[in-house]
């Protein structure tokens, strides 16, 4: 059933309906407020939001993206995330079909959207994403039998270790925190998911992409946070959807095939 365009059509509805609920986790779950209640309402105003109100995208281009009863702006950030949840489960849906894989696949992308976005606004990966994100892994993997949920069970475990390891050895050598434990647990999720030769594509991916980014500001003396998280995030999407040529071109370069 992959490529029908009913299925892709099924699967970016439902990423939208999952995309609109992402925005309410990422921005509650960082001030740990409930993503049940107070239902959604206007920040200004409190304006108590109807169905009609709550359609993905299609409200907030309808309102001109402002409130129906005061008129206060509503960030474009709404319609972004559920455009982007839209688009991650409708590209698995026409390349997997209804299959887990692909359920997974669209699971795993989502739950990275959303640690990026709140590392990027908060410096922080909510439990949420990062432990909820690890059990969800471990339970997708359960219908592969032994051999599966083991693998899963191995790459959550090195994921975890060897950030656990290089944050408890960074802490003591430079007397600070080096890593935050959002990133520790969510690289336990992230192994779950792709397991642990994954997990070390992503740490390198994000490592790269970390001092690519942050090293030239800070030598110009423009010193800040570095959400750690997004970089993993991408090198996790990188790995997931490149890993294996990556691998082979790295054999291939380094052995001669």
């Amino acid at each position: 059933m992959a490529g029908e365009w009913s299925v892709t059509l099924l699967g970016g509805l439902l990423g939208a309906v999952f995309g609109s609920f992402l925005n309410v986790c990422i921005l509650r779950l960082p001030a740990e407020q409930s993503v049940v209640r107070p239902p959604s309402r206007c920040p200004k105003c409190g304006y108590g939001l109807r169905w009609y109100d709550n359609i993905p995208v299609l409200s907030w281009l309808l309102l001109l993206g402002k409130c129906r009863k005061c008129g206060a702006p509503i960030s474009v950030q709404y319609p972004l995330i559920e455009l982007a949840t839209a688009g991650i489960w409708a590209a698995f849906a026409w390349s997997g079909g209804v299959s887990l894989e692909a359920v997974r696949g669209a699971v795993f992308f989502t739950i990275l959207l959303g640690i990026g976005m709140t590392d990027g606004r908060e410096y922080i990966i909510p439990d949420e994403f990062s432990v909820g994100g690890l059990i969800i892994g471990l339970a997708l993997h359960l219908p592969d039998g032994f051999i599966g949920i083991g693998h899963s069970i191995l790459g959550a475990a090195v994921g975890y270790g060897i950030l656990w390891t290089v944050a408890t050895v960074g802490t003591k050598v430079f007397k600070e925190d080096v890593m935050g434990g959002g990133d520790v647990k969510m690289m336990a999720m992230v192994g779950a998911f792709i397991g642990w030769a994954g997990v070390l594509l992503t740490i390198f991916l994000g490592a790269v992409l970390g001092v690519v980014i942050f090293v030239p500001p800070a030598a110009l003396g423009n010193k800040k946070l570095v959400p750690f998280g997004v970089f993993l995030a991408l090198g996790a999407v990188t790995t997931y959807l490149f890993g294996g040529a990556i691998i082979d071109w790295y054999r291939q370069f380094a052995f001669g095939g």
